[in-house]
């Protein structure tokens, strides 16, 4: 797995093509804006570029799609099989995708929050592996290998739950913050002084489970700072407070 192209130069595919050109050879890089490959063609050290799915080269190793979720049946459609490893990176979507269009095929998932406009680094990111047969399964963790210490074999079933798990950690996580920034918003406050009750709660995992971390009115059953809470907030930010608070203490009642 020494040479391998880049489906994608959005997300994903930018911390892939950064992590991948540093383990082995990144041969192309394919985007739908042939401006936005040569982007990260360029940022990685990769000789070449397309727009054209007709125009990858036919001799790599692996084929990574890293696409937008619904992107992914139609570049696997648009193009013939060729006998090489063919992978998606997503985390909700099946390998079954590749079924009765590849005879070898895989799922390299990365757990993380990926954004174009910051590379992650990927060597303490978990991936989770799938493979059409246990040769093609050895193949995807041995390329996961060359990214991350922290990669493991799992099912499609699987892989879905650590999808909504990741939701819950990351996305809901991040949409409670964005509800925080606003109250203070509100009353005239900067958020920066969340920053480091937001750093420290999530240090404390290291140490506790987050149900042995939990803190605040809720699992203190606090009723009247529940309530004047509530009666400060209006719209969704009532709705999703009280759904929270009533849910904490369903779970810490003894």
């Amino acid at each position: 797995m020494r040479r391998v192209v880049i489906i994608g130069s959005g997300n994903v595919a930018t911390s892939l093509a950064h992590g991948m050109a540093a383990r082995c050879e990144v041969a192309q890089i394919y985007s739908r804006r042939l401006a936005h490959a040569r982007l990260l063609a360029d940022a990685v050290g990769c000789p070449d570029a397309v727009d054209d799915l007709g125009a990858l080269v036919p001799d790599a190793d692996a084929y990574i799609i890293a696409v937008s979720d619904d992107a992914i049946a139609g570049v696997i459609a648009a193009v013939p099989d060729n006998g090489a490893l063919w992978i998606h990176v997503s985390g909700s979507k099946p390998a079954s995708l590749f079924e009765g269009h590849r005879a070898r095929y895989g799922v390299l998932w990365p757990m993380q929050s990926f954004s174009r406009e910051m590379v992650v680094p990927l060597d303490e990111v978990h991936f989770f592996a799938e493979g059409s047969d246990d040769a093609a399964l050895r193949d995807v963790l041995e390329l996961g290998s060359l990214l991350s210490r922290h990669v493991t074999a799992v099912d499609s079933a699987q892989r879905l739950q650590l999808h909504i798990a990741s939701v819950f950690s990351c996305n809901f996580a991040n949409h409670m913050w964005t509800l925080a920034s606003e109250v203070l918003d509100d009353a005239g406050l900067s958020f920066d002084a969340m920053l480091p009750l937001i750093r420290t709660t999530v240090e404390k995992l290291d140490h506790l489970a987050p149900a042995q971390s939990q803190t605040g009115p809720a699992v203190r059953h606090d009723r009247q700072v529940i309530e004047r809470h509530l009666a400060m907030l209006d719209g969704d930010k009532r709705d999703v407070y009280r759904l929270l608070t009533d849910s904490i203490i369903h779970r810490t009642k003894n």
